[in-house]
């Protein structure tokens, strides 16, 4: 039987843990051939073993997303490999500091600032030609609660999250008429390291797994996804429309 994504190209950041790692054997199993990039060399090969046990392929690609040659590289080694991209799903990410605004250094900020907005702007430029020679181009940006809430003390991560909202969206709106289809998704509360940092007194136990959450992303990087601009709520289990203010 043949699976919903065979003969299917998907990049996928932040590969080496948690959602990314989680979204990305998913895809595997789906029948995508994946691109795993991570800062981690060790984590990329245990996804490549976890992927191969299932039979499925992967590429693995060690790379810090503040490197935008090493991106530009990247989009042209799939050019000159594939020749397309179909699936983009920008998981990496970074929490920064937790603490008053007041004390963060200006450095920390454009930091946080360069994984969570400035390499995903970076993966658009460069990845955008590629998904367009797709017949079903799908890209999924992770997002956070964060962004809208402007949650107190994580103000970097926060505001990063927002950007990353802003320019997911402006890009769905400029690709609506084409095939190409950009949303966002928000697991909301997870059992991922990034989790236990923000929250080190919570029961892990008592939050959803990436293996769950990654089970709602598949189906957003598929051919019969048709929405775009839209908004993920995975703790609602809803897919929302941004609305302009009043």
């Amino acid at each position: 039987m043949t699976k919903p994504l065979a003969n299917r190209i998907a990049l996928v950041t932040g590969a080496s843990r948690g959602i990314g790692y989680a979204t990305a054997v998913a895809l595997a199993k789906a029948g995508a051939h994946i691109v795993a990039t991570a800062r981690t060399q060790g984590g990329l090969e245990e996804l490549d073993d976890e992927i191969r046990k299932d039979g499925g392929g992967a590429t693995l690609v060690p790379l810090n997303l503040t490197d935008s040659d090493g991106i530009a590289r990247l989009g042209a080694g799939l050019h000159e490999r594939y020749g397309k991209l179909d699936i983009l799903v920008g998981n990496a990410g970074v929490l920064g500091p937790s603490s008053p605004i007041g004390h963060i250094e200006l450095k920390t900020f454009t930091d946080v600032m360069a994984v969570n907005v400035t390499a995903n702007f970076q993966l658009i430029r460069c990845m955008e030609p590629l998904l367009r020679q797709s017949d079903a181009g799908r890209a999924v940006f992770i997002t956070s609660g964060a962004a809208n809430k402007a949650t107190a003390y994580v103000s970097p991560y926060a505001a990063s999250k927002a950007a990353l909202e802003t320019l997911a969206r402006a890009w769905a709106q400029e690709t609506a008429n084409t095939p190409l289809r950009v949303n966002l998704f928000n697991p909301g509360p997870i059992r991922t390291r990034m989790r236990a940092t923000l929250m080190p007194g919570e029961d892990p136990a008592t939050l959803e797994t990436p293996e769950q959450v990654a089970e709602f992303i598949v189906p957003m990087c598929a051919p019969d996804w048709t929405e775009t601009g839209k908004f993920y709520d995975y703790k609602s289990r809803s897919l929302m429309s941004f609305r302009s203010p009043a």
